[in-house]
């Protein structure tokens, strides 16, 4: 069982993830940025294919947001109003708890080498630990691109349901409609987020606010995450359910759990590519 260290607030984290140099064990002796062999390496597997990938991912899934949206103000009551407002809520948590899941999931678990999800999908968790600014640098396509993927099956659904069903069914449905929504777009937008808790100039006033407001993800609150070994809050939407996971050792307890039953050793992956110094 591996021991958990303490939390450390984020003040520290400040001049932690500030450092240019990796912090944690076998990590001192290679610079951190882009300049890291191992960051150099994870950049080069980014392949056409994926970048067909995400660009089709993209297209799909806007267009599916904007036939929903269009649907969904068609079909508003006042009535629904309380229950929207609460689906909406909900889907923002639900949006987080997913993000922070899926972040932990690939930050803890397999490999790069993994056939075709390894290198299309782990790939940019391990280089983002050992080159965190490399985000920044991707365009709004390889950004999105993975997450628009993943809202694509719902959203059609709802759209085939908009399409199919009467509008009296369509009025009973409705709450659980603004819920999959909010939570379809928050999903979508939650790389977008997790880029803009890493760029400090030039963002536009309207996310620095929303920042600030703690309405997504926080610069501040997020470098928390980037102090090695990176074992904590991983929840990167809007980062609400950070601390109370952290407080009841959600993610601790699991990984003892997988690691006591699979013998495998949480982000060892994640180790192995951050001393990749040649």
């Amino acid at each position: 069982m591996r021991s958990f260290p303490s939390m450390v607030n984020e003040n520290s984290c400040e001049a932690e993830t500030q450092s240019p140099e990796p912090q944690g064990p076998g990590r001192g002796a290679a610079r951190w940025g882009p300049q890291h062999a191992g960051a150099r390496e994870l950049a080069n597997l980014y392949s056409p294919g994926k970048r067909c990938q995400e660009w089709i991912s993209v297209v799909l899934c806007f267009s599916l947001i904007a036939f929903n949206f269009i649907h969904l103000l068609a079909n508003f009551h006042l009535g629904h109003s309380w229950y929207i407002l609460l689906s909406i809520v909900a889907g923002i948590l639900t949006a987080d708890f997913a993000s922070g899941l899926v972040h932990w999931g690939a930050d803890t678990w397999g490999s790069v080498d993994l056939p075709i999800f390894g290198k299309a999908f782990i790939r940019p968790f391990r280089e983002h630990h050992i080159d965190p600014t490399a985000i920044t640098r991707h365009d709004f396509i390889e950004t999105n691109g993975d997450n628009c993927m993943l809202t694509i099956v719902p959203l059609a659904n709802m759209a085939f349901n908009f399409l199919t069903l009467s509008p009296a069914e369509v009025y009973h449905i409705y709450p659980w409609y603004c819920y999959l929504f909010a939570l379809a777009i928050f999903v979508t937008l939650t790389n977008q987020i997790h880029k803009w808790s890493h760029t400090y100039f030039g963002l536009p006033r309207w996310v620095v606010l929303l920042q600030d407001c703690h309405i997504i993800l926080p610069r501040k609150h997020h470098r928390v995450h980037h102090v090695s070994p990176h074992e904590t809050y991983f929840c990167i939407t809007t980062g609400w359910l950070n601390y109370p996971l952290e407080k009841l050792g959600f993610w601790r307890n699991l990984e003892d759990l997988i690691q006591s039953v699979t013998g495998e050793k949480p982000r060892a992956d994640d180790l192995k590519w951050a001393q990749k110094v040649k």
